[in-house]
């Protein structure tokens, strides 16, 4: 697990050793067990690559890199982890190839030079790297399926820039960037964040998940980028339907993920939510981890009893026996405010939610302790419909195919469950209605986005269940989960890995017809059924669904309100660029005080995204060019 930087240049004097080191120093957090440079010639070109490492497989200076092949021809930055390593180390040996390591780094860089792109393919894991062919003259940029690992790029002025993070470009370039407006306007109107290529500066780009960009460096014109995806999620068309699929197989693939995922010289923990998705993972690592090493359980709980998910943690860890050590981190109304400046710098880009802190904390906390790779259940809801908003698209998609007999027994399953209306909101479920049929509400909006059409439909539309989810996997739900829980993390030097994103459990849950997801009132029948044995039965079956939830909503109204009611009182950057109309946000904010409970037209995130998009601007205003 590192942090990766890297440049290419058609001007033989651009002072490559400079920039690269400065990419690599920004993103020292990513890497606190080394940093690695190297510079040279492709052709005419000047190339650099950068590393900062954290050290997980092969803890030696073995394992550092940049890493070269046998011949120096072939040179490789990686930034993951590829959990098969060692059964593709084995059918490399068998083919001749020698090694000189322990670490996986060397078995990606082998199995590239061996199989070229195609080596991708084999992997199962997480990854964004820089593969660079000497002799061939190619350079070759990717991650991982679904984005799990980070890559942004950017060219201008005849160079290409590359980085984990977003500040490795903006260290390098020095200069001012344009902020772009469609995705400013999609993160204000309906709360989206990596929905796109684009981020929210204009003319940086991340590399999408489950491609390669290919730059050949010896033919001109050069640093013009090829695009090719080697990634697919699985046929939507190939979905069980009839016969109930096998609950055995299912928990045999989790458990086959979570034990490749335990692979580490280092170690390992897992963050525990009191959920059904987290809880079978901390069950998963009982039945792996040998009996005398401890499993660390980490948590962020709440004193609020209404959002407290600690008595679902005591079950799970009273489940787990005594070999369980359970870590758990509270936090205030005003520690949350006091740290979105730095969580935000750390992020790149704002985001939706109080929830970022509370990871920022809790993977500071597991540095205390030691654990440095951390195991998460994300994914574990756009793969099994465990948000409800699944149960609203599944019976809107029964109406379109006129399964009405269908549609009555899903509705009377969740009536009688009550597994969704105790829990609906308007506020939040207006992103996903057309606009005519949502709650009207005043445009906070400034004058430079007035004529942006950037919004997306959310909804169902005409296609089924299943390709909705893969929209969510794509654009709408999971890339932004991904994107603050790497950089939390890795503000610490900490790894997350995710067993719910393996291509096994992918390929057994996508594609599965959504009645033996959403059945009988519950959601993610499927993983309930085939955890349900090794997990309480108070966990399995539970109705509600929090996570790491806190009270952000009467925290705004309430104890933060002070703090908020300043900063839109004072001169804000976001209004002087056009972006946000001030004047329109303090009298919805006012109107948001007003409401009672969560249940009226403004939602949190109607307020919390123009705050948090202020302080991003604030933030980083020396990268911003921020005229209207």
């Amino acid at each position: 697990m590192c942090g990766i930087a890297g440049i290419v240049s058609l001007d033989a004097d651009s002072p490559v050793d400079v920039w690269i080191q400065k990419m690599i120093r920004v993103q020292s957090h990513r890497g606190p067990d080394g940093t690695g440079s190297w510079t040279s010639r492709v052709d005419h070109l000047r190339v650099a690559l950068g590393s900062v490492r954290l050290a997980i497989l092969d803890l030696t200076a073995a394992g550092s890199q940049p890493m070269f092949s046998p011949s120096q021809r072939q040179v490789l930055v990686y930034n993951g982890e590829v959990y098969n390593y060692r059964e593709l180390r084995e059918e490399l040996q068998g083919r001749g190839v020698v090694f000189r390591t322990r670490c996986d780094t060397e078995v990606v860089l082998q199995a590239l030079a061996t199989w070229g792109e195609g080596a991708l393919e084999r992997f199962n894991g997480m990854w964004s790297l820089a593969w660079l062919d000497r002799d061939a003259g190619r350079l070759v940029l990717s991650r991982d399926p679904l984005g799990i690992k980070p890559l942004y790029w950017h060219t201008a002025d005849g160079c290409l820039f590359f980085a984990s993070e977003i500040k490795g470009i903006l260290a390098a370039r020095d200069t001012r960037f344009s902020i772009n407006p469609e995705v400013v306007a999609r993160f204000l109107r309906q709360s989206l964040l990596d929905a796109q290529q684009q981020t929210f500066f204009a003319g940086i780009e991340a590399v999408p998940p489950g491609h390669v960009i290919r730059f050949d460096l010896f033919s001109p014109p050069q640093l013009q980028p090829a695009l090719r995806r080697f990634w697919t999620p699985p046929d939507p068309d190939r979905q069980i339907d009839g016969s109930a699929p096998n609950a055995d197989e299912a928990r045999s693939e989790l458990m086959d993920s979570v034990r490749l995922r335990l692979r580490s010289d280092v170690p390992v923990g897992v963050l525990l939510s009191g959920g059904v998705d987290s809880s079978a993972l901390a069950a998963a690592m009982r039945h792996s981890v040998d009996n005398g090493n401890e499993l660390q359980l980490l948590s962020i709980v709440c004193d609020d009893r209404r959002y407290s998910e600690e008595p679902f943690i005591d079950r799970m860890a009273t489940h787990l026996g005594k070999a369980a050590r359970s870590t758990r981190v509270r936090f205030t109304a005003h520690d949350a405010f006091r740290l979105l400046d730095r969580t935000i710098w750390h992020n790149d880009e704002p985001f939706g939610c109080f929830s970022p802190v509370g990871h920022y904390l809790l993977m500071q906390r597991a540095r205390e302790l030691g654990v440095t790779v951390i195991l998460s259940g994300q994914g574990a809801d756009e793969l099994a419909c465990g948000y409800l908003k699944y149960w609203g698209f599944y019976l809107q998609s029964l109406v379109h195919s006129r399964e009405w007999g269908r549609a009555l027994t899903v509705a009377a399953g969740v009536a009688l469950r009550g597994t969704f209306l105790p829990h609906f909101r308007i506020n939040e479920a207006k992103r996903y209605l057309p606009r005519w049929l949502g709650p009207r509400g005043v445009d906070i909006c400034g004058r430079r986005l007035h004529w942006v059409d950037s919004s997306l439909d959310m909804g169902l539309g005409t296609a089924g269940l299943v390709e909705r989810q893969v929209a969510d996997l794509a654009w709408f739900s999971l890339p932004s989960l991904l994107h603050y829980e790497d950089r939390m993390s890795m503000a610490f030097g900490r790894e997350i890995r995710l067993p719910y994103l393996d291509g096994r459990v992918i390929s057994r849950l996508l594609p599965l017809h959504p009645r033996w997801k959403l059945r009988r009132g519950w959601s993610k029948w499927i993983l309930r059924k085939a955890m349900e044995v090794d997990l309480p039965s108070a966990i399995t079956w539970r109705k509600d669904k929090q996570g790491f939830a806190n009270p952000q909503s009467e925290w705004l109204k309430n104890e933060l309100r002070p703090s908020v009611e300043r900063l839109f009182s004072e001169p804000m950057l976001t209004a002087a660029a056009g972006l946000v109309d001030q004047a329109a946000l303090r009298r919805v904010y006012s109107a948001y005080c007003r409401q009672r409970g969560d249940g009226g037209p403004i939602s949190f995130k109607d307020i919390f995204n123009p705050l948090a998009l202020e302080l991003w601007a604030r933030r980083f205003e020396p990268s911003l060019r921020l005229e209207p």
